[in-house]
């Protein structure tokens, strides 16, 4: 079984996942544009276990509806490297960027296409989505 390791800018906060990703995807939604200070997220699921080494800093928000998702950044360089929806245990989100792979495929969503810019293009054949998936 294959491990990914992604980790913050300085190093200090890592995520180690196993197995290949669950998918991945691109939020255009206005929360996602202020956490990243970008213009959207991308981000890959994947299954547990996952194994995490450093400390991280948690800010928690509450989704469109209703989940509340805690995002774990680093104190130190203030990369956001993962999060988990709460009452969720099967899976993390791993930031696409903290795997520093440009090799990464491709997400294969979009969603909060509503609030995407219009100069984002994105790969042909992406599943695009107005909102949420839920």
């Amino acid at each position: 079984m294959t491990c990914k390791t992604a980790s913050c800018c300085c190093g200090q906060l890592r995520i180690e996942v196993q197995g290949d990703s669950l998918g991945a995807g691109v939020c255009h939604c206005l929360a996602c544009q202020q956490r990243t200070g970008s213009v959207f997220a991308t981000l890959a699921a994947y299954a547990a276990p996952f194994a995490v080494t450093g400390t991280a800093t948690e800010y928690v928000r509450t989704g469109d509806h209703g989940a509340t998702f805690r995002f774990r950044f680093c104190p130190v360089c203030g990369s956001t490297v993962f999060h988990t929806e709460q009452g969720n245990d099967e899976c993390v989100m791993v930031a696409v960027g903290a795997f520093a792979d440009p090799d990464f495929p491709a997400p294969q969503d979009s969603i909060y296409e509503c609030r995407k810019h219009a100069w984002v293009r994105l790969p042909d054949g992406i599943t695009r989505y107005a909102k949420d998936t839920d």
